[in-house]
């Protein structure tokens, strides 16, 4: 049994330690918002936050995480940071197909919360490897601008 605190809930998941974490999320317990893109840490679609921390978790073990928060695409939005980027998600129609939407979204919370003023470059750096078949990225970056009050 692995103790991890996910969303501000513990969970005792009876799974391998080398378990990545995204199958405990999607398969043990159902939190199905992260999504398998690649499976090899590049599209970003698994992104979670570990302690604040925009992760991938299609490589990440599970054993490898106890002790730490783990927070998800279906908790982000009670963070304060996590809020204003759904809001502006949401006001500027960004979401295409959205399927790389929740990754985008945990990796631009990430972004805002250790950084409240991004610049296109900070912007950049923390989005890199976040990857929109769609091509919204015009649309993303808009939206983490407004988010932080930018635009």
């Amino acid at each position: 049994m692995i103790p991890l605190e996910i969303n501000g809930q513990t969970h005792q998941v009876e799974v391998s330690a080398d378990t990545p974490l995204l199958w405990v999320l999607r398969d043990v317990l159902g939190l199905t918002g992260t999504k398998f893109g690649c499976g090899i840490a590049q599209c970003g679609a698994c992104t979670v936050h570990v302690d604040g921390q925009a992760v991938r978790s299609c490589l990440l073990p599970a054993g490898a995480i106890k002790g730490r928060k783990i927070t998800t695409i279906e908790a982000v939005g009670a963070t304060p940071a996590g809020a204003k980027v759904q809001k502006a998600w949401l006001d500027l129609e960004v979401i295409q197909c959205g399927y790389c939407q929740s990754g985008q979204i945990m990796s631009a919370a990430a972004l805002l919360a250790s950084t409240p003023h991004p610049d296109d470059s900070d912007i950049d750096a923390a989005m890199a490897g976040n990857i929109c078949r769609c091509g919204t990225y015009v649309r993303i970056r808009a939206a983490i601008k407004k988010a932080a009050g930018a635009a």
